[in-house]
């Protein structure tokens, strides 16, 4: 019987699935308020949690993905509806 070692993630790597997982969720809550303020915030997180990679790489790409869309949706909402961008 044999079995694989079961590899820890580094501190680091968690930190950088919950930077992540906080820049979707900022970037989300700014399509619906103040999309110039929060998103370029979740985006920098993102791009940390990146930067970090490890276990999470593939959820920081998709963090990255998910701000800039949220960006473009966002702008648009916050233009066409009136509301502040700032």
């Amino acid at each position: 019987m044999s079995s694989a070692p079961y590899e820890r993630a580094r501190p680091a790597e968690t930190v950088a699935g919950f930077l992540a997982a906080a820049a979707i969720f900022v970037s989300l809550m700014g399509i619906a308020y103040r999309p110039l303020r929060l998103i370029p915030l979740a985006l920098v997180l993102a791009l940390i949690a990146t930067g970090i990679g490890g276990r999470a790489e593939r959820l920081a790409g998709w963090a990255v993905a998910i701000g800039a869309l949220a960006f473009a949706v966002g702008m648009a909402a916050a233009v066409i509806t009136s509301n502040p961008l700032w």
